[in-house]
């Protein structure tokens, strides 16, 4: 039994199932220069094991993605701090982040959000 689905089991009824991402291990270098090679998936030849493993994976880079989105907002949010000699305007950390001017001010509310310790949803 994957931890995943140990994950899943374990949770009381009526609770909200988490399902707990696989860790992402380092790939060599010489593995990650092969475009065939992703993670060793390709050597899996169970497709239940397969479907499992890619399933891992997949909640692993959204939660990877998931918070690096959230320390882009932290980021965003300090480098606008008004108490900051060196701040940024919305289209300068727009202009770093290759992000648009609006979605800078949307990630700069949502790291000053976040450093509050307001739950996010």
């Amino acid at each position: 039994m994957a931890d995943s689905e140990r994950t899943e089991r374990a949770a009381a009824p009526g609770q909200a199932r988490r399902l707990r991402p696989a860790p992402l291990l380092f790939e060599p270098t010489a593995a990650a220069a092969d475009p065939e090679h992703f993670f060793d998936l390709e050597s899996i030849e169970d497709p239940r094991e397969l479907l499992s493993r890619a399933t891992e994976l997949t909640l692993a880079f959204r939660a990877a993605a998931d918070r690096a989105v959230e320390y882009q907002a932290i980021a965003a949010a300090q480098l606008a701090d008004p108490h900051r000699f060196d701040r940024l305007t919305p289209a300068a950390i727009a202009e770093r982040a290759e992000w648009t001017e609006d979605y800078a001010k949307k990630m700069v509310e949502f790291g000053r959000g976040l450093l509050r310790g307001e739950p996010q949803d």
